[in-house]
């Protein structure tokens, strides 16, 4: 198979080939493991900035694991007799996984050997063996890293991918959908806990090596589906999760098939996280990446609010914020513009400062989508901005965050002061205030875990939560605290139980 120019792709139709190329791989330790262990972690590190001179002068010797590196990963010509000795190289030359280079010389073994996908281990969650197929020069972190202008490119594993991949609820489903799939790491993991996956694509050669990802990873088949976004889910179906890296990249047009959205602005995205909600099961999940505008004389929290779904809750997360200018010198050395002729890339700059001056946009945001199919008669829907380090994996911590919207919907003030609640693992208590001072200025308390959030409490709050170990319920703490500091518990109890609630809400106490 050929589109817009690209080479072939070996076949995804012959499992006794990738059977015995997985084999191989395995047995060299062609591992993300066993990468680290032959190039060392300045090697490996450098890997990720595509830089290839360090892997290079680590791969010089003949050891079958140079000689997979060299081939897959550097995407450096090896002589036929050096691949003979690690792969099934008639099989794989057969079947389109490797190229002959060069002359063949006067023997059956001459000449030299290249690999026609660019392959690179990924380690599962659970330290699975996976392998990560994507076009030549286009592994994140690869030989030569982005910058291929082909509109067809599939790319490898990016950082955009391992965050959704960290923050996707990983609870045993029946069906899960992978929406523009491209090389296939989410419909990867979806695989380990859904009875049946779906993934979709606009871009059939995506839809190609997304197969030649879950053979080669020794992962069950998916449904693989072309077209736009939910254009190939039939009307009658619905799923458990649903997620998606989309091509969501705000530019003057489609450029570029993998990240540049088919419609204007922020709409893709808009359009993606509203038809979520028909396609979701009663408790289902739908987890996003997305871009946003930040338009002028507009709240942006309120833009995003009014693309959530009816009949869902959602937590939204801000992640990060860009001025125009940098946002568009992003994307376009991302394309490898920077490289070519300047006055090309001067009009491309301009041309994308132009499209955000017609539209009012200041900047753009970038962050995490998370819905939930609710029957709650009133969802719940929060926005803020995270900026800081988190700690992945999440999906426990969104999973979490869901659930303790229910049990705050389900109990009314009276039922918080009778219930019984403990102190979250990994809390720690900051006091801060001048040397000497007899009382501190604020207490904070912060988490050292997920998503490491501060809060700021009073001492009636700091004094509530350093008490809950889930023996006494939150009125009689309160009762208890009132006393110690010469205030009317019944005016304690009125005001505390909002601070209660935002304890609950963040993660920092919870049910005993």
């Amino acid at each position: 198979m050929s589109i817009s120019g690209l080479p072939a792709l070996p076949a995804s139709d012959r499992p006794d080939v990738t059977a015995r190329l997985r084999e191989a791989l395995l047995g060299a330790s062609f591992t993300a493991d066993g990468l680290l262990e032959l190039l060392g972690a300045p090697a490996y590190a450098a890997l990720a900035r595509s830089e290839t001179v360090p892997a290079l002068r680590a791969t010089r010797g003949d050891t079958p694991l140079e000689t997979l590196v060299r081939l897959f990963l550097l995407q450096q010509p090896v002589p036929h007799a050096r691949v003979e000795a690690v792969l099934p190289v008639e099989a794989c030359l057969e079947s389109g996984w490797l190229v002959r280079v060069g002359g063949e010389g006067d023997g059956p073994l001459a000449g030299d050997l290249a690999a026609a996908v660019d392959v690179r281990p990924y380690g599962g969650p659970a330290g699975e063996d996976w392998f990560i197929v994507s076009d030549l020069g286009c592994a994140v972190g690869g030989a030569g890293g982005i910058g291929s202008k082909d509109e067809g490119v599939v790319l490898g594993v990016g950082g955009a991918s391992t965050t959704l991949a960290g923050i996707t609820i990983r609870t045993p489903v029946h069906a899960a959908l992978d929406l523009g799939t491209g090389s296939g790491i989410q419909a990867l993991h979806a695989a380990q806990h859904a009875t049946r996956v779906t993934a979709t694509d606009l871009n059939p050669r995506a839809l190609h090596i997304t197969a030649l990802t879950l053979a080669l990873s020794g992962a069950p088949a998916a449904d693989l589906r072309e077209g736009s976004l939910f254009e190939p889910v039939r009307d009658d179906e619905t799923f458990d999760l649903i997620v998606s890296n989309p091509p969501f990249v705000i530019s003057p047009g489609a450029r570029l098939t993998y990240r540049d959205g088919a419609m204007g602005g922020d709409d893709l995205c808009r359009s993606l996280v509203q038809g979520a909600g028909e396609r979701l099961r009663e408790g289902g999940f739908a987890q996003f990446l997305a871009n946003w505008q930040h338009v002028e004389g507009e709240d942006w929290q309120d833009r995003i609010r009014s693309w959530v779904p009816r009949g869902c809750d959602a937590w939204i997360v801000q992640r990060e914020v860009q001025d125009v200018t940098q946002y568009a010198e992003l994307w376009l050395r991302d394309a490898g513009d920077h490289r070519g002729d300047p006055a090309e890339y001067q009009a491309r700059y301009d041309a994308w400062l132009d499209e955000f001056e017609a539209r009012k946009v200041k900047a753009v945001g970038f962050g995490w989508i998370s819905l939930r199919k609710t029957g709650a008669p009133v969802p719940s829907v929060t926005v803020e901005e995270w900026p800081h380090p988190v700690e992945q994996p999440l999906g426990d911590t969104v999973r979490a965050h869901f659930g303790r919207l229910d049990y705050l919907r389900a109990h009314d003030d009276a039922a918080l002061l009778a219930g019984h609640f403990k102190l979250t693992t990994e809390i720690v208590q900051e006091q801060v205030g001048l040397p000497g001072a007899e009382d501190p200025e604020h207490v904070v308390l912060r988490q050292n875990r997920g998503m490491r959030r501060a809060t700021k409490v009073d001492t009636v709050g700091a004094g509530f939560a350093g008490v809950c170990d889930g023996s006494l319920s939150a009125g009689r703490i309160l009762d208890a605290i009132a006393q110690l500091v010469g205030e009317d518990p019944v005016l304690l109890r009125d005001r505390t139980p909002a601070q209660i609630r935002l304890l609950v809400e963040q993660g920092f106490i919870e049910p005993a």
